[in-house]
Formats: structure tokens, C-alpha cells, sequence
């Protein structure tokens, strides 16, 4: 089959839409699937990252000064509408020229600034619709939709998608990588006996307002064991990367910074501890057993974090308290 994704990152809105979407595309195309990807030159972009996984992608020029979301039927736009960088008619236009060249069996669309009005318009051009959401406010219409939020119900999207959309709601849906299964015997093995040796920070792709500067200045005024060792992540476009360094090096532990690293399941898997930013790693940690102070850096990763830690899977924090 063909595939088309429509996903974008950027300096605002992080890289976990692309991400996710990769996860399902490099699983599609390890079965012999094309997979294409349609993102918009955003600053932070992941284009490059996309093409060097082996997928094809359709690049959309980013416009500076595009930021106005279109309206909906009932007068209001929506909540992330200016994430998209172009109004959903314009997005439309430009990715049916795409759409209309490849004749793709499904079309997948992973973006909070697109809903029904973009999917219709772009009807005739693909046989059937994925949607990946984790927000459920906004009306889509779609053949399937997934949103692996813990505690997602499907009754949620009910007054959102069509009858019979099937519904793919909750956790157990989550879109894991393959190495994320095959360490977790191993990861849960290792926590039987618990240490604190290992520190994994990890605040996403972008961190945009330096939560990662923020997490290392409070850990100089805890009592960490004097052979700890701290490891960060951090995403190649993150705007504070020097920054971290340059702090990460002044560290009274040894503490080192990865950029783009591909084994994060490993890394997960060696770490005896975690400070990290909601969303969609949680499912990562949590299929691994790794022991995590969950930071909430956007609003729509509050439900999922207030349930993880009612259910006893990570202790939430205010960041601002730290």
C-alpha cells in the first residue's frame, strides 16, 4: 500500500506528532509499505530526520507571518489553529497536489490545527482516513481514529467522529517502537533490586522554555549518590542545547547530553531513574517500569499525567515549585 502521513514539528509545538507518526510508518514499511510523509518547513522542522529514516517527504513552505487560524461553523477557531502556519483551505490545496500524484490507500493525519473541513476537502484523494488526536475537540471524519491517551474512553470522541469510525482509544494502543517490548524483561528485571546510579532527564525534542536547565539547577540541591551518573536527551533543533551543555559540564556528577540519540530504549531500560516531560514518552517509561517525576509542559498533557499518578505509574510535579 501507500501511506501518507500530514505531521509536522516545530520550535512551538515539539516533535511527538512526527514522532509517533515514524513509529507507525517505519512498522508499515518493514512490511513492504510506502510511506510518505507531507510537513510544512516549520522552524525545528524534522524533515531531514524523516527522509533519513527512509521515507519520502512532500516539504510545504513555512510563511513567517501566517499565524491566523481559520474559523469553524460555529464562528470560533481552533485551540492550536496557528500551529499549522497556513489556513486549513490553504493546507488543503497544496497537499492535494501531493495526494492526488501518489493515490494512497490511507491518509494519516496527526495534527491539532486540522479537523473535518481539511479531511473533506481532501476526500477524493485518498480511500481512508487515520486520525491520531489526543485532545477530542474538535470534529473529525475519519475511518479510524487512535488516541493512546491512559484513561482515554472512546465515549469521548463520540459527538466528534462519524458512527462508524472505529475507535482506538486508551493506552493500550500506545505506539511503541519494537526495542521498547523486547527490553522490557529486562529493564524490569534490573528494578527488582532498586539504586539510584543512573539519572535519565529527558524534557522532549525541543524544550522550548529550558525545563532541562531548570530540572539540573534543582538537582544541585538534592543529595544524589557521588557516583551518579546523569544522562540528558535532548533533540538537535532544541534551542537551549549549548546552554545545557555548558551547564551539564559544571555539574557536581558526571553528566552527559545526548543529541538524536536512536537507542532511547536503552537508555530507559539502563536508567534507574527519570525526571521527564509528559506525553508520549510516558508509554515508553511506563512499558519499561522506569520510575519517573513527570513534568507537565503543555496543557493537554494534564489528564493523562493526574491519572498516571492516581494510578501510582509516575510522581507529578509543578516544575515552577522546583
Amino acid at each position: 500500500m501507500k501511506i501518507v502521513f500530514r505531521a509536522d514539528a516545530s520550535l512551538e509545538m515539539g516533535t511527538g506528532h512526527v514522532m509517533r507518526c515514524l513509529t507507525l510508518a517505519n512498522a508499515l514499511h518493514a512490511e513492504g509499505n510506502e510511506c510518505h510523509f507531507i510537513c510544512r518547513e516549520h522552524p525545528g522542522n524534522l524533515i531531514e530526520f524523516i527522509r533519513k529514516q527512509g521515507h519520502m517527504v512532500h516539504s510545504l513552505s513555512y510563511l513567517e507571518n501566517e499565524k491566523v487560524g481559520d474559523k469553524n461553523n460555529e464562528g470560533s477557531v481552533l485551540a492550536h489553529a496557528t500551529w499549522l502556519g497556513a489556513s486549513q483551505k490553504e493546507d488543503a490545496a497544496a497537499s492535494e497536489k501531493i495526494l492526488a500524484t501518489i493515490k494512497p490507500e490511507w491518509l494519516v493525519v496527526d495534527h491539532y490545527a486540522l479537523d473535518y473541513r481539511w479531511e473533506q476537502e481532501l476526500k477524493p484523494y485518498y480511500q481512508n482516513l487515520l486520525v491520531i488526536d489526543d485532545l477530542a475537540d474538535r470534529k473529525h471524519d475519519c475511518n479510524i481514529l487512535l488516541d493512546q491517551t491512559f484513561g482515554r474512553k472512546a465515549e469521548d470522541y463520540h459527538p466528534w467522529v462519524p458512527p462508524d469510525c472505529t475507535l482506538l482509544c486508551g493506552s493500550n494502543y500506545a505506539l511503541l517502537r519494537p526495542e521498547f517490548s523486547q527490553l522490557r524483561a529486562y529493564s524490569l528485571e534490573r528494578r527488582k533490586q532498586p539504586q539510584l546510579q543512573r539519572l535519565l532527564i529527558t524534557m522532549g525534542g525541543v524544550d522550548k522554555d529550558n525545563v532541562t536547565g531548570l530540572v539540573l539547577r534543582a538537582l544541585t540541591c538534592c543529595e544524589l549518590p557521588q557516583d551518579c551518573l546523569i544522562t540528558v536527551v535532548m533533540g538537535g533543533n532544541a534551542p537551549w542545547l549549548k546552554e545545557v551543555q555548558e551547564q551539564a559540564s559544571q555539574m557536581p556528577w558526571l553528566t552527559e547530553v545526548y543529541v538524536n540519540v536512536n537507542n532511547m530504549a536503552k537508555l530507559m531500560a539502563d536508567a534507574d531513574f527519570c525526571i521527564g516531560a509528559a506525553g508520549s514518552t510516558s508509554w515508553e517509561r511506563c512499558c519499561l517500569g522506569l520510575p519517573t517525576i513527570m513534568v507537565v509542559l503543555a496543557e493537554n498533557q494534564e489528564m493523562a499525567a493526574t491519572l498516571l499518578q492516581e494510578a501510582n505509574a509516575v510522581k507529578k510535579v509543578d516544575i515552577n515549585s522546583t
